[in-house]
């Protein structure tokens, strides 16, 4: 305020696009190294915050998507991270401005599941007043669920997106109106993750709980027993000299032994939509140590 009021109106509106004129502060969170609160021009492009000020992905992973908007903002994918911030390009884009929010997801984020995230979160929020707003949103919180639990059949996408149109177009307020953009937003730019999920029963990302099962690799298991002492569940069969493995019917997929395990070694993987490969026959566990050891 003190800067308008100083150089006055016209220095402010010079920043910007032909809508949305100025200066827009953002919480910049999520997978991105440098957070924070940010104070941009409007025309800035969400690649140059990301990158620039950001400071990029961390871990030498991808980006996949970053949202904005707050709760019931939608998720912008990598093609269209030179769009310009602004009011009604974030709106053509399928998000919004909204709190000025903004959470970076790299490639290990599962799209569906962040739907389910803030379709669970805007459901609590409903006021309860509206049954477009009230009903809709706990009927595409359970189908999201269901999908994300490797539980989700034909004809759900259809049923959230006829969900989501009777919301926007019948709700009495803006959180109704705008609960459903998490969903068609990602299922926009990601509809393949929500047909692997459906069909496949499977996550891409490995990063919903029900569709992944984890596994040791006889031939990167050096036997050190990290894993098989932190693992929270008794799961891991193992011992010295002996290579481990997870006893499937114990693990609760936790991913402590994932955590855990060296990464000299990187001996425990993520399966998704895949058999886990049978146990190892107990002698052939101790053969293939004693050949590792020559």
């Amino acid at each position: 305020m003190p800067l308008i009021i100083n150089k006055g109106a016209d220095w402010f509106t010079q920043f910007g696009t032909d809508g949305s004129k100025g200066t827009k502060i953002f919480s910049l969170v999520g997978k991105i190294t440098n957070t924070g609160l940010v104070e941009v021009p409007m025309s800035i492009s969400l690649k140059d915050i990301i990158y620039k000020i950001g400071g990029g992905i961390p871990g030498g992973k991808k980006f996949k998507a970053v949202q904005t908007g707050g709760p019931s903002g939608g998720c912008v994918p990598e093609e269209l991270l030179d769009l310009e911030v602004g009011f009604d390009e974030l709106t053509k884009a399928g998000s919004m401005m909204g709190s000025g929010g903004m959470i970076v997801m790299d490639e290990d984020t599962c799209m569906v599941d962040v739907a389910r995230y803030f379709i669970d979160f805007l459901t609590d929020e409903s006021c309860g007043k509206c049954v477009p707003c009230r009903e809709g949103l706990r009927q595409m919180l359970k189908v999201l669920t269901n999908i994300t639990e490797g539980k989700g059949e034909e004809g759900d996408i259809e049923l959230l997106e006829e969900l989501s149109e009777v919301a926007m177009e019948a709700s009495l307020c803006a959180l109704g109106t705008s609960a459903p953009n998490p969903f068609l937003s990602t299922v926009r730019y990601f509809r393949d993750e929500y047909e692997a999920h459906i069909r496949e029963k499977r996550c891409p990302s490995l990063s919903c709980k029900e569709l992944t099962a984890y596994h040791i690799d006889p031939e990167k298991c050096n036997a050190c027993m990290i894993c098989l002492r932190k693992c929270p569940a008794d799961a891991v069969d193992g011992g010295k000299k002996k290579i481990h493995i997870i006893v499937q019917e114990k693990c609760t997929k936790c991913g402590t032994c994932f955590d855990v395990c060296p990464s000299r070694f990187n001996a425990v993987e993520k399966i998704s939509g895949s058999p886990v490969p049978p146990p190892i026959p107990e002698e052939e566990r101790m053969i293939a140590r004693r050949s590792k050891e020559k």
